[in-house]
């Protein structure tokens, strides 16, 4: 499969604090590429650097869309659901799905049609006329992520897009993950919900104090695991294994 994002020798700080670190990876068409870390690892500040929002301070990001290469995602061809999520609270949903879709360039009618399709599809149909802060968070978040797709990117950026759900919103959301990908969306995923990763994800890559600690397909981390008693090794199981083993590394070499 051809590379989509291709990130190489990426690094970003903030005065002092290295947030990245010496990052690189490629993000293949047609998978979903999950970036896992505990908190403060740089998962965000790696999306919003893959977005445009903030710069990198050294490296090369390299973006290849729609015949297009470029060091910047464009925007016609990516959709970006932020960790902290973006809505106008007090505008009505469906004029709120409307303006993000003319943003993407849709015509107006054509947004206007694609918003009823989809609030049909996320059973909001009825709440189309209602101002978005009368929603739950759950349904919010269904609006959002509305907004971030509405004009089928072929690269769908997902900054923690379970948090805060109900368990039956999480499932609502992995199969529209499913969904995408099965429509030829690349999907580039940050999440801490391990279960649901698991699932989802083609290949994964952990993230401890910016860098890179372990990274690969799914199945193939699961064959270099160990199970633990008679359980198979679970992607969460993996995922606290590594961090803590890099803890101990930093610490042992800090003293």
């Amino acid at each position: 499969m051809e590379p989509v994002v291709q990130l190489d020798h990426v690094g970003k700080s903030f005065g002092d604090r290295q947030a990245v670190e010496d990052l690189s990876f490629t993000v293949r068409r047609g998978e979903v590429f999950a970036l896992l870390g505990p908190n403060g690892a740089g998962k965000t500040t790696t999306v919003r650097m893959l977005v445009g929002v903030i710069r990198p301070d050294g490296g090369r990001i390299v973006v290849t869309l729609n015949g297009r290469t470029s060091d910047v995602l464009p925007a016609d061809a990516t959709g970006y659901l932020p960790e902290d999520r973006g809505l106008y609270r007090d505008i009505a949903v469906l004029r709120t799905l409307v303006y993000f879709g003319r943003l993407h360039g849709l015509e107006k009618n054509e947004a206007k049609r694609r918003a009823l399709e989809w609030l049909e599809r996320m059973q909001l149909l009825d709440r189309k006329d209602e101002r978005v802060d009368a929603l739950s968070k759950g349904n919010q978040q269904r609006v959002q992520l509305i907004a971030a797709i509405i004009h089928r990117p072929a690269l769908a950026i997902l900054d923690e897009p379970f948090t805060g759900l109900d368990p039956l919103s999480q499932e609502f959301f992995l199969g529209l993950v499913s969904d995408l990908r099965e429509a030829g969306t690349t999907i580039i995923l940050s999440a801490h919900q391990m279960d649901l990763v698991e699932r989802a994800a083609d290949r994964v890559l952990l993230m401890n104090t910016g860098r890179e600690i372990l990274s690969g397909a799914v199945n193939e981390l699961h064959a270099g695991v160990p199970s633990i008693g008679t359980e198979p090794s679970r992607l969460h199981d993996i995922f606290v294994r590594a961090i803590r083993e890099d803890d101990d590394r930093r610490a042992r070499s800090a003293s």
